[in-house]
């Protein structure tokens, strides 16, 4: 397992949740919820714009494809890296924040070691524990859940993010995880578990709303 096969999945994954966001719950409050991540997103690329030198020319967030439109960074290569993954970091914290002085800490999360394919059974773990402590009662539950709502516009990265790296997106499938710092792995899939919590809130709306659709159709015969 490598850094390049956890941000292409990360990368996929948020594409789907933002598909099913506009495809099957584009409804006003889920639209807000969506920007709400999106700024989160393209925060955190122009926040390390600024910290790689590379100059902002267009922050745009309320558009159907919000992006932050930028030149070169000063650091080669390293730096369009940074800017282009920097939404998974910048939405992490953004989450661990909130959780940590507006929730009290009420979830808790660990990223498992994945060192191979065969350790991904422990990386249900993560969205498994997160929905374990959901609790309808709790306002924090709800604030999360709202939340959850947009962690793929939050943390996955663009076409256009892999597009600007892709040099050294390819370079990073060479790399083993062993090579590189434990922490950008453990980082890279907790990102993967935040998202997979986002698609099964995604799909059991869609369900449940599906399901009712289903139910007044039959009403009314």
């Amino acid at each position: 397992m490598n850094l390049g096969v956890i941000i292409l999945l990360i990368a996929a994954c948020g594409y789907l949740s933002n598909f099913l966001n506009w495809r099957y719950v584009n409804v006003g409050a889920v639209r807000l919820l969506y920007y709400i991540g999106a700024f989160v997103h393209e925060t955190s690329h122009a926040a390390l714009c600024i910290l790689t030198g590379a100059r902002i020319e267009q922050f745009t967030v309320f558009s159907r494809q919000p992006q932050v439109v930028h030149r070169k960074s000063k650091i080669p290569l390293v730096g369009e890296l940074l800017i282009s993954a920097a939404p998974i970091v910048g939405g992490i914290l953004f989450l661990f924040l909130v959780n940590q002085y507006l929730l009290g800490g009420y979830f808790t999360a660990h990223a498992p070691a994945v060192s191979g394919w065969q350790d991904w059974a422990a990386f249900l773990a993560i969205p498994l524990g997160f929905l374990a402590q959901i609790d309808f009662l709790q306002w924090q539950s709800w604030v999360m859940i709202l939340l959850f709502f947009n962690v793929g516009a939050m943390l996955g990265p663009s076409p256009r993010d892999l597009k600007n790296v892709w040099p050294a997106l390819i370079l990073l499938f060479f790399v083993p995880s062993t090579w590189v710092a434990p922490s950008l792995t453990a980082m890279g899939v907790m990102a993967l578990g935040l998202i997979a919590v986002n698609l099964i809130l995604q799909i059991a709306v869609i369900a449940v709303v599906r399901s009712g659709a289903i139910v007044g159709v039959l009403l009314r015969r």
